[in-house]
């Protein structure tokens, strides 16, 4: 009896400690260059503001999105990396789990706060996270393994003189793309220009933990201070072990949390380094690389510390295990996903996912699986274009992300975090450039963001324990619009039992008369007349 009474006073004391995170966000056009050297242009922000609002909640809390769409286009917030388990609904992917939210109507995400972590809030209706709706999301933990008594944040973004819709109309014009470029952007740090960034103070002795978000929409960023250590504790949203690096390096969507401990003495001070560059970019004098360097102050009068050089390399996911012990899971399936370019007839650039450019189905995916019975299990249910992939609950899938072009991916999926197993060449043939996390004994680390850079390809597993409809999808902004997405369809016939959809979200697609039943065009059958067809791609293999 006293146990029972102990648990409940313990399950009284987290109901009382959990609370409501409102927000109240006007979707509006701001005008703005956000303080570059750069012609304004029409952004999307927050309450007629730019930079959004930074979200800050606790593990337990539920965080409330209340939205209203002034903007004369459907939007879509998404929260990446929070796994909305049981709210599929509340993703915000349009036409995948919900329909947006028309122009000129009010919505509101409710989401339990299950992670903690570096998470991030970006638009996902029209890529309108590229025209400025993004802010990073910060979950913290009362029982943080790494307890520290001062954080740092340092979101990046690139900012274009030039909308995403102005951006893609020149990558998709008919007989061959053009040159976005002209129009270049600059990098932005806590959404202002990054020569204002301040400098750090820290004091001797003391720890500080620094989060690092990725809201980039295309190039790569790395981030340094000099003479110190950082010390990696977490990546996207899941904790490590402790792994020491000199250099951070993030693509886009990615986070990254690291400790660093000061030095014993005030005997110098020190830089920070943050570096946007990208070998696949063109090189433009002051945005491709762009430095941004400021000053960690241990006393206003100590000399600046001289490094030899401002460290370099990638992210080395395979050293990194997860604080939560999971050895390596068996595979059950795998998958191959080879990242193609290719043009259609008419001479349009698209890029795919094996040769299947992505197009939006007529009904929202989450809907056909939760209305169309056993048919679900199909994925021609989904239409051609969606490249639906229906998994069983709890199986745990293999995928083979795969890059011949000369362009790289940040593969994002959404809903699950993947262990990452594997890295190699895929043009070696002897396996010298292959690399492998250890079968046993080892956690391999887990995020929802991985790069596979040119040339190379990356195994990566999860476990479908989280049913609805997800994407998987490059980060890079343009290729999303160019149609490198594909769909999850999770444990359907589970999700038909468990997922109640809210009337709030069945009514945005009423309002702008959207079908919320039957397959990809509606139809309580296999007749799939009128979906949408990838286009027929010829695929260029020196892109």
């Amino acid at each position: 009896m006293r146990a029972f009474y102990a648990l409940l006073l313990c399950l009284f004391a987290l109901v009382a400690h959990a609370k409501h995170v409102v927000q109240n966000w006007d979707v509006t056009y701001v005008t703005t260059n956000r303080g570059l050297n750069q012609t304004p242009k029409r952004g999307i922000g927050v309450n007629g503001k730019l930079p959004l609002p930074v979200v800050e909640a606790e593990l337990g809390d539920t965080l409330v999105l209340n939205v209203r769409n002034s903007l004369d286009t459907p939007t879509s917030l998404h929260s990446h990396g929070l796994f909305q388990r049981g709210t599929n609904y509340y993703d915000g992917v349009a036409m995948t789990t919900e329909c947006s939210i028309a122009p000129g109507t009010n919505f509101t995400y409710y989401t339990k706060i299950e992670q903690a972590g570096t998470f991030w809030i970006h638009g996902h209706t029209h890529e309108h996270n590229f025209d400025g709706l993004r802010t990073p999301l910060i979950i913290h933990n009362p029982k943080d393994p790494n307890p520290v008594e001062k954080e740092f944040l340092f979101a990046a973004e690139d900012w274009w003189p030039i909308t995403f819709q102005e951006s893609l109309a020149i990558l998709m014009q008919p007989h061959g793309p053009g040159n976005p470029y002209t129009s270049p952007p600059y990098t932005l740090i806590n959404g202002v220009n990054g020569s204002l960034v301040e400098p750090l103070h820290f004091e001797p002795g003391k720890t500080y933990k620094i989060r690092l978000v990725s809201m980039m929409s295309l190039p790569l960023w790395e981030f340094v201070i000099d003479d110190h250590e950082l010390m990696v504790v977490e990546v996207d949203g899941v904790a490590t072990k402790p792994k020491a690096v000199s250099v951070v390096r993030l693509a886009p969507g990615q986070r990254v949390a690291v400790l660093v401990t000061a030095k014993p003495n005030k005997s110098m001070n020190y830089q920070y380094h943050m570096t946007t560059f990208g070998d696949y970019l063109p090189l433009i004098p002051g945005v491709y690389p762009q430095q941004i360097n400021s000053t960690v102050i241990y006393t206003a009068d100590a000399p600046v510390f001289v490094p030899h050089a401002i460290p370099s390399e990638p992210f080395d996911e395979l050293s990194i295990e997860a604080l939560e012990f999971m050895p390596m899971m068996a595979a059950d399936r795998s998958l191959f996903f080879n990242a193609t370019y290719g043009f259609s007839p008419d001479d349009v650039a698209y890029e795919s996912f094996n040769l299947v450019a992505y197009s939006s189905p007529k009904v929202p995916s989450m809907f056909s699986a939760l209305t169309t019975g056993d048919m679900s299990l199909n994925p021609i249910t989904y239409g051609p274009a969606t490249n639906a992939q229906v998994l069983k609950y709890g199986e745990v899938v293999e995928m083979v992300y795969w890059s011949a072009t000369r362009i790289p991916h940040p593969q994002h999926l959404h809903g699950h975090a993947f262990q990452v197993i594997e890295k190699g060449h895929i043009g070696d043939a002897t396996g010298e450039f292959r690399r492998r996390v250890p079968e046993k004994g080892f956690s391999p680390m887990m995020r929802d963001t991985v790069m596979v850079y040119s040339g190379e390809y990356v195994i990566v597993r999860f476990k479908a324990d989280n049913p609805g409809a997800w994407i998987m999808h490059c980060h890079f902004d343009w290729h999303i619009g160019q149609g490198l997405n594909m769909l999850f369809i999770s444990a359907p016939q589970l999700m038909q039992k468990t997922l109640s959809v809210p009337k709030s979200v069945v009514d945005q697609c009423a309002r702008q008369g959207i079908p919320v039943s039957g397959n990809v065009v509606g139809h309580n059958s296999f007749n799939i007349d009128g979906a949408p067809k990838p286009p027929e791609l010829i695929i260029n293999r020196f892109y």
